[in-house]
């Protein structure tokens, strides 16, 4: 297993994370067989979004004696009515939510406090001032929760939450559909079939920037709907009307600026077990490029991807990385300090390019990598 630094907490987080879907209204037992199964294959990383008190209650069992080998991600905010879940804003269940979470896993603290599904502006306005992160930040004062986090399928409203500087985490749904629609406090909008009836050019401009203010500030993406909640592992189903493998929708996530890890919705146990593979699965069962490009109706043509099909480079330039940073610092209209410190470290630079062409060549995407060398060499110079 590959372990990423989550932005700036200091956790370090295995690529391959566990949602909570599979262990959702199951005994004891087969949450512990989840656990055992994680631990062996090097998950450390789980999301409890659901209030379940059953699943709770089982995972806090399961966890005794090695609780200090997985990192929680638990969610203020989601409480357990009439024996279903529910999304709450009133304060008092908020608190008693959370009381609850605590009491049923057992433990003292939780390494992040997820504040949960804030899809507009509005809803994270009310929240930012409002008692609910009041609440938050005491509970991260008192060491209950580590660090803050926050759950969104809206670039718009997670960029302000990201801007604000009151949140180290964000979970964001990352996949190369949702990817090219724009923000809107709709979700179903995210795979509705109207969205995709007219051709698509290259990912939405705000979650590009999401993406980009997140390694820029140090703020860790988990990630959520990896899979467009199966959909599209499905060609049916696929709101790109093209099926991709569980191991493209993973890699593509894990290649967005500022991922650390994505979440496996593993609905079995044999589902968790593919997913933990992907760690050692080939380069061929990963790239996702081929795929993308093949997509109707949906281009990429220009973007850069950071899928490393550029490679290799004669003059052994890490080309992904280069053009990783140089948006970076497009989008920001200037060199951000850890940026520049990044981009030094690397062996060779867009100096270096000796414009052969082969990159381009070889690049399903038709990005042009020579002008953009030329570029990151005027930027941040030799």
């Amino acid at each position: 297993m590959i372990y990423r630094q989550l932005g700036n907490t200091g956790l370090m987080v295995s690529e391959i994370a566990m949602g909570c879907e599979g262990m959702v209204d199951q005994p004891y037992e087969v949450i512990k067989e989840y656990v055992d199964v994680m631990e062996e294959g090097g998950v450390n990383c789980i999301d409890l979004y659901s209030p379940d008190p059953a699943l709770r209650s089982g995972l806090g069992q399961a966890l005794k004696g090695r609780r200090d080998k997985f990192i929680l991600q638990a969610h203020f905010c989601t409480v357990w009515k009439d024996g279903q879940y529910k999304r709450t804003r009133k304060i008092e269940e908020v608190k008693e939510g959370f009381e609850d979470q605590l009491k049923r896993l057992d433990t003292d603290y939780v390494e992040i406090g997820m504040i949960h599904y804030v899809d507009s502006l509005s809803d994270w306005e009310a929240i930012k001032d409002g008692e609910i992160m009041k609440y938050a930040l005491e509970q991260k004062e008192a060491g209950r929760v580590k660090f803050l986090g926050l759950s969104s399928h809206n670039p718009e409203a997670a960029l302000a939450a990201v801007e604000s500087g009151l949140i180290d985490v964000l979970m964001f749904s990352v996949n190369p559909c949702y990817d090219l629609q724009p923000g809107n406090e709709n979700l179903e909008l995210l795979w509705a079939e109207e969205s995709y009836a007219k051709p698509l050019l290259n990912m939405d401009p705000k979650r590009q920037e999401l993406y980009e203010v997140c390694q820029r500030n140090g703020i860790g993406i988990t990630v959520m709907k990896a899979f467009g909640g199966g959909d599209l592992l499905n060609e049916e189903l696929s709101p790109a009307g093209k099926a991709l493998t569980l191991y493209h929708c993973i890699h593509y996530a894990l290649d967005r600026p500022g991922v650390a890890c994505v979440m496996s919705g593993a609905r079995t146990m044999e589902e968790l077990k593919k997913s933990i593979a992907y760690e050692e699965a080939s380069k061929k069962e990963k790239d996702y490029a081929a795929a993308l490009a093949s997509f109707p109706k949906i281009s990429w043509k220009g973007h850069c991807m950071y899928c490393g099909h550029c490679a290799p480079c004669p003059r052994l330039i890490d080309i992904p990385s280069v053009m990783k940073f140089l948006n970076l610092s497009i989008a920001q209209g200037e060199v951000p300090e850890t940026v520049r410190e990044h981009y030094g470290l690397l062996e060779r630079k867009g100096s270096d390019c000796i414009r052969c062409g082969a990159c381009e060549r070889r690049c399903p995407f038709e990005v042009p990598v020579m002008e953009s060398m030329k570029k990151a060499a005027e930027v941040f110079g030799k």
